[in-house]
């Protein structure tokens, strides 16, 4: 997405009876203990948010841990559950609440088996593993010799992945046949005859000036035999799984419904992605209804372009003519740069708080760059010493046209997910498992009416840009009525990739990634637009209720001013800004 060891924001000494404690300071040590519990389960996320001391360890996941780790989940949502909300403070109680939610969606999807599909068609533990040398620590002999200990775990690691997904085929619980086409282009490039043309080798080809040269021959050494006896068989013994017993075990059709207990579990997947409690049913005519108003707009700024063509000819015509392509990777890397250093110059105008950590750009690896999506955003690590990076995809160029560049980069980066995440990561009055949480309704909701905001700054005066804005919009309205056509009404992949092709100005391949990122990942498309649907609705109250007195960079700010939070906690949170700034504005005086 992250070494002084990170230690949790609140400590209360445990030797303290709870019944001599405050309501507040229960939840508190609660928070603490769950939060080391949480670490230790995740070493991964510890090495995210930069507590060193799991370094050397890769989670467990197998079918027994899955079971332990969902019995102790519920236990500590019992635990909180004991202790009084009503004596908690204001701010306590929407800690409460948070926590709450996020330990009821673990169990209700420990309940419902989804960790049984632990990888899509893009993403997994295969496809993140790979990227571990930039997302570690590497500049001591303990780092190196921490990394290695990880890449002798990875074996295992794949082994009880392979294990999870046996018991999903035992159970139904499988991914669709479509998802898994092709699969072994992930897997194949790290099954290496040699351990140095292994992207995991990297590190061992240069090592900083924190290793000593005398120690780079040992280390170096480890790491090639930890490749070649853990890091490539563990590929190889997963990719025969994968070919072997999964590919023909999995399931001919694609729509979450029909897994067992499918209806069940794509509602949950609903509400738990949308934060709302609304239907999938109630999602597809919302989806409808904004797919019908940004196609209006859409034609309009066509007819602004002076082109005299049906809307389907247009299309065409953005998806082929040469002037919207770029003739090599450094070209869109530096057309991509230029924008966001653009923005940067902004960005004051809109927030009045800005993170201090900085962002990079960088592009998708080859193995997964044909089958994933067009960019994306991994966050900073926690101790301050990785920053955030935009990865661009540079595979097949002339899929990857210029009239999208404004939109996704403001998306991506700024003011869009590097911003809101950094600024989340440095709130110094949040428990960590708010710093370092991720509400997708709200983080990608967010980042798409980011985009938005590029016109309020001067963006988007090429009208085909402009048109790339509403073709983005519209590719996230579409979500909303293709993830529950597929997942709820029956739809066939056909019918939402005909869907998209014939409402977006998106590539024909970034349609089809588009369509299988859905099939396999059940929900959580419709985040982005109901996400960005409530934040204008709440600027748009505020704008009615303040008038004159509105100030969009103290409205931001206090969007973003609580982390990644539930919708209905957004909402909470502006009502209560609004009646703030009320107070502090003088009535206009009656005119005579």
């Amino acid at each position: 997405m992250r070494r002084a060891v990170l230690i949790a924001l609140f400590v209360v000494p445990f030797s303290v009876p709870a019944a001599a404690q405050g309501a507040g300071e229960r939840m508190r040590a609660l928070f603490a203990e769950e939060w080391e519990w949480r670490l230790r389960e995740d070493p991964l996320l510890a090495t995210q948010v930069g507590d060193a001391r799991y370094n050397d360890r890769l989670p467990r996941v197998g079918v027994a841990e899955q079971e332990r780790r969902a019995g102790e989940n519920r236990a500590w949502l019992a635990r909180l559950r004991t202790i009084p909300r009503d004596s908690l403070d204001a701010a306590e109680r929407i800690n409460y609440d948070l926590f709450e939610r996020e330990k009821r969606i673990d169990v209700e999807e420990s309940e419902l088996h989804a960790h049984l599909i632990p990888i899509t068609n893009r993403e997994g533990f295969h496809t993140y593993f790979p990227e571990l040398p930039d997302r570690v620590p590497l500049a001591t002999t303990a780092d190196y010799e921490r990394y290695i200990a990880r890449l002798g775990a990875f074996r295992q690691y794949a082994r009880e992945h392979a294990e999870l997904m046996r018991q999903g085929l035992r159970q139904g619980m499988v991914l669709p046949s479509v998802s898994v086409q092709g699969i072994e282009s992930t897997l194949r490039p790290h099954v290496v005859d040699d351990p140095t043309k292994s992207l995991l080798w990297k590190p061992f080809a240069a090592f900083p000036a924190g290793v000593p040269e005398a120690e780079r021959g040992r280390l170096a050494a480890a790491g090639r035999e930890a490749i070649a006896t853990s890091v490539v068989p563990g590929y190889r013994e997963f990719m025969e799984f994968m070919l072997r017993e999964y590919v023909p075990g999995a399931r001919r059709t694609i729509g979450a419904s029909a897994l067992p207990n499918g209806r069940a579990y794509y509602a949950q997947r609903v509400r738990s992605y949308t934060t709302l409690d609304v239907t999938p049913a109630e999602v597809h005519r919302t989806g409808l209804a904004e797919v019908a108003r940004i196609r209006a707009e859409m034609e309009t700024v066509m007819r602004g372009t002076g082109f005299r063509g049906t809307f389907a000819e247009f299309l065409a015509f953005l998806r082929t003519d040469p002037r919207f392509r770029t003739t090599s990777a450094d070209e869109l890397l530096m057309r991509t740069a230029l924008v966001l250093k653009r923005m940067d110059g902004e960005l004051p105008k809109l927030f009045g708080r800005l993170p201090r950590m900085p962002y990079g750009i960088r592009t998708v690896p080859d193995f997964i760059a044909p089958r994933t999506t067009t960019a994306y955003y991994t966050q900073p690590s926690g101790d301050g010493t990785r920053a955030g990076f935009y990865w661009v995809n540079v595979y097949d160029l002339p899929n990857r046209p210029t009239y999208e560049i404004e939109a996704l980069s403001l998306h991506e980066a700024v003011p869009g997910h590097h911003l809101q995440l950094a600024i989340q990561q440095e709130l110094g009055d949040v428990p960590n498992f708010r710093r370092f949480g991720w509400v997708t309704a709200f983080v990608e909701g967010w980042a798409l009416y980011a985009e938005r905001l590029g016109k309020e700054v001067g963006f988007y005066t090429d009208p085909y840009s402009d048109f790339g804005r509403l073709t983005y919009e519209m590719w996230r309205a579409c979500r909303l009525v293709v993830d529950t056509g597929i997942h709820d009404q029956g739809w066939t992949r056909q019918q939402g990739i005909d869907y998209m092709a014939a409402n977006t100005g998106l590539s024909l391949l970034n349609i089809t990634n588009e369509v299988d990122r859905y099939i396999a990942w059940p929900g959580q498309a419709l985040a982005y637009k109901t996400g960005e649907m409530k934040i204008r609705e709440l600027r748009a109250y505020a704008e009615r209720e303040l008038g004159p007195a509105f100030d969009r960079r103290r409205f931001h700010d206090v969007v973003l001013g609580s982390g990644s939070i539930p919708l209905t906690v957004l909402e909470a949170n502006v009502r209560a800004f609004v009646r703030a700034e009320r107070a502090l504005t003088p009535p206009t005086p009656l005119s005579r």
